[in-house]
């Protein structure tokens, strides 16, 4: 029962941590297109509650992790 906490736990991390890398990709597309800064400023505040809804879920899986190896 506890194993499926934890794997189920790190799937939402490794999910989480995706969204991570699409967020710094996303943003270094736009770098690199040389935009003006209010256009960059534009697509960093559009990919920000990407960025924290990712950065919650990957926490969120490795509360899952530590809980299920801690009642395991």
């Amino acid at each position: 029962m506890f194993e499926l906490i934890v794997w189920a736990g790190a799937a939402l991390s490794i999910a989480g941590l995706l969204g991570l890398v699409w967020c710094i990709v996303r943003v270094a597309r736009a770098r690199r297109q040389k935009l003006d800064d209010e256009a960059l400023r534009a697509v960093v505040q559009s990919v920000l509650p990407y960025n924290l809804g990712a950065l919650l879920l990957s926490v969120l899986g490795l509360m899952l992790v530590m809980t299920g190896i801690f009642l395991g």
